[in-house]
């Protein structure tokens, strides 16, 4: 069934291939030596992102604080400067401090890290809802209240013709999909598409063993565990492709089942959305994107 699927999307894409001649700019990836956050793409990337900047302030403020009392005590308090050590125990004003402070820095932080965790995990009424589903090793996605759904394979694994290494057919794969050879091991043959600024809810489940899904870019992440169902949210505010993988480990194909989702403009994604259900996921959203 998934051969059929797949030579009716490649057909199709073979026809509309005059038309295909948009890409949509690849937004989040990561890159060879970077230390930051891919941009964000939601609103909840970007409180992440802003509390893990508070957070590392006050760390960063904490071990200045620290370092500097070490460095004190070993100037003032060492043998030659200091040969006759007093002999007290108990310092009350010191150690009321030492409980009291890390209390209010406690504070400080979970008053701003609560609203963050509970605006993740308050899941709002979806404009649209996609069932996502982890196997060994790939990812099933089940538009809930219709009739499509379809699988998303690495560009290179075995049900794609490959064999998990790169070469000169995957290469080909890549380029005729859209993506670059940088992109191995995060590109799919087929991509969860969404319209922009539309709240998308993903209802995350384990098929064999847990999995889980992610795109660091929208800020989520949930595992998919077996005979359960999960949920996270985004809200998309800028076109682009995005890229997420598994982030749990699942088994010897772990680091081949990628996530590619394509966020779109709400015309795209209604013309590729009618054409999907009558051929499967499998249509190639870049005709329609150089048509609008």
């Amino acid at each position: 069934m998934r051969k059929i699927s797949m030579l009716t999307g490649l057909m199709s894409s073979l026809l509309a291939a005059p038309a295909i001649a948009q890409d949509l700019e690849v937004v989040g990836r990561p890159h060879q030596g970077g230390t930051g956050f891919q941009p964000a793409a939601t609103e909840l990337a970007r409180d992440l992102q802003w509390l893990d900047g508070m957070l590392l302030i006050i760390i960063t403020a904490i071990c200045v604080f620290v370092a500097g009392l070490m460095i004190y005590a070993f100037i003032r308090f060492n043998r030659r400067r200091n040969p006759t050590p007093a002999s007290f125990t108990h310092h009350t004003p010191i150690e009321v401090a030492w409980t009291i402070v890390p209390i209010l820095i406690l504070v400080v932080i979970g008053a701003f890290s609560l609203p963050v965790l509970f605006k993740q995990q308050e899941i709002p009424e979806g404009d649209l809802v996609i069932k996502v589903t982890g196997y060994q090793w790939y990812w099933g996605y089940e538009y809930v209240g219709s009739d499509l759904a379809y699988d998303g394979y690495m560009i290179g694994a075995p049900a794609t013709g490959g064999d998990n290494r790169f070469n000169a057919d995957v290469e080909a794969q890549l380029v005729e999909a859209g993506y670059t050879a940088d992109e191995w091991l995060l590109a799919t043959d087929t991509a969860v598409v969404v319209p922009v600024g539309a709240t998308v809810v993903m209802q995350v489940t384990g098929a064999d063993v847990i999995h889980s899904w992610t795109i660091p870019a929208f800020g989520v992440k949930q595992d998919a565990v077996p005979g359960r169902i999960a949920e996270l949210w985004f809200n998309a505010e800028r076109e682009g492709v995005y890229f997420g993988q598994c982030s749990e480990l699942c088994g010897i194909s772990h680091a081949y089942m990628p996530i590619t989702v394509k966020v779109v403009s709400q015309e795209v994604y209604d013309a590729w959305f009618a054409a999907a259900q009558e051929e499967g996921g499998y249509v190639d959203v870049r005709q329609f994107l150089a048509n609008s």
